[in-house]
């Protein structure tokens, strides 16, 4: 059994005090988090800020207007219940799991917040017997549904649609530089600076697990390398690329599967089985850097292709030269 779980209430099980304390607290949490997302998106798009100050602003309406009705109900001192402490309610994700990712999918974290908050009202309001408390639910689930409508309020009155598209595309840029240049430089180290060694010792030792410990080396070695690179290389201060850790987790790990993508075929006992499979994945890597140089970076594709496919083929030749020498 899960920790804790047995403790937990049932929704249908709460009384109409339970429920609007539940509802309290959770207009609280919303609040805060709303106002976090201003915080974290103020200095970037301050004009989105604005938009989630207002939708704090709204909860904190909501949030007085249940504390007025459950001090005239039931008196002053709010009982402490929680998301948590009620079994199949719904949970709001760890600000830090959403924050960091972009801003489309902020809003649309805040959207689905206010879809929850309604069907909570909704339920809570069938089953209240108390007219008041009934009234003022089905008013606050009514509220959350017109939500969408009043941010697209805020969001012309703070964001119009001009400023909507130069803060989508800062989002854009921001994620560019921050993941896909160093997942790409990556990609590209990992794939390509990796086929020399890879098989070079294929073909001089016609050898699979001798390749594949090569091949393992190779590619773990060049993620850290180029992990570490990329961190220590730019803070990101005043170059605007973003985290430092980002950039390194993003550059380091793509190496390292650039490189293992055709050092795991070697696991196949034949060699040339191994060989030809490892051959197919070095052409689906080099299609797949020459496809998000264009998507990403804007490179033409039959540019982006050209040069890939001619760098590959020189690292490859030099292997298989030297290892078949």
């Amino acid at each position: 059994m899960i920790p804790g779980f047995a403790q937990r209430r049932r929704f249908s099980d709460l009384s109409d005090k339970e429920v609007l304390a539940l509802a309290i607290s959770s207009e609280e949490d919303d609040a805060r988090i709303y106002r976090s997302y201003g915080e974290r998106l103020r200095a970037d798009y301050p004009d989105t800020a604005a938009v989630f100050d207002g939708m704090a602003e709204e909860e904190d309406i909501h949030r007085r207007r249940l504390i007025d009705l459950f001090e005239a109900r039931f008196g002053k001192v709010i009982p402490l219940i929680r998301r948590e402490h009620v079994s199949g309610y719904y949970a709001r994700r760890p600000i830090w799991l959403i924050e960091n990712l972009g801003i489309e999918r902020i809003r649309a974290e805040a959207e689905a917040m206010e879809q929850d908050a309604q069907r909570f009202y909704e339920k809570a309001a069938e089953r209240s017997q108390d007219p008041a408390t009934r009234k003022l639910l089905g008013d606050l689930a009514a509220a959350e549904a017109g939500h969408t409508k009043r941010a697209g309020q805020l969001e012309r009155a703070h964001l119009p649609e001009d400023t909507r598209n130069e803060e989508d595309q800062l989002a854009h840029r921001q994620f560019v530089l921050t993941w896909v240049q160093p997942g790409l430089a990556g990609l590209m180290d990992g794939s390509v600076s990796t086929l020399a060694p890879i098989f070079a010792t294929a073909f001089a030792t016609h050898n699979t697990h001798t390749t594949l410990l090569v091949g393992l080396a190779a590619s773990v070695g060049a993620g850290i390398s180029m992990g570490f690179t990329e961190a220590a290389s730019d803070d990101g201060e005043l170059s605007g690329r973003g985290s430092p850790f980002k950039r390194g987790l993003a550059a380091g790990v793509m190496t390292t599967l650039g490189g293992l993508g055709h050092a795991l075929p070697y696991l196949i006992p034949d060699f040339w089985t191994a060989t030809f499979i490892a051959f197919a994945v070095v052409f689906v890597e080099l299609w797949a850097i020459a496809w998000i140089q264009n998507r990403f970076m804007e490179t033409p594709f039959l540019r982006a292709t050209f040069q890939v496919v001619l760098g590959g083929a020189l690292v490859f030749a030099a292997g298989a030269l030297i290892g078949g020498g």
